[in-house]
């Protein structure tokens, strides 16, 4: 998205889309400090946003694999506790839900933060 939105950008204003880095008038010694800085804050933008989902979606499956694991073991006991292994599994189908609901919810926040930056 990001690379899509620099590329029509660029063709559709050529170098006056540089106007985003220099706010409207800007000495030009401030401008030397501010430019570097809004150069940098353009590009890790999409980096943030990236790691945000990255994290979200990394201990959704982390947890959703903790459970199971722990599901599994208790299958594997084999003795009265191996009966009990159904309640993480239910837990399992509900987190499912869960990670379900969080998954639309990331997108629709990636998408709005996309639209905003």
């Amino acid at each position: 998205v990001f690379i899509g939105v620099n590329i029509i950008c660029i063709k559709r204003y050529k170098f006056h889309m540089l106007s985003l880095f220099i706010p409207a008038n800007t000495s030009f010694g401030l401008a030397l400090l501010l430019v570097p800085i809004e150069f940098v804050s353009y590009i890790f933008k999409p980096i943030s946003l990236g790691v945000r989902l990255f994290a979200n979606l990394m201990a959704g499956h982390t947890l959703l694999k903790v459970i199971v694991g722990f599901a599994w073991s208790m299958l594997l006991l084999e003795d009265f506790l191996s009966f009990a292994h159904v309640f993480p599994l239910l837990v399992l189908v509900i987190l499912m839900g869960l990670e379900l609901a969080v998954a639309l919810i990331q997108a629709y926040v990636f998408t709005i933060l996309t639209c905003i930056y």
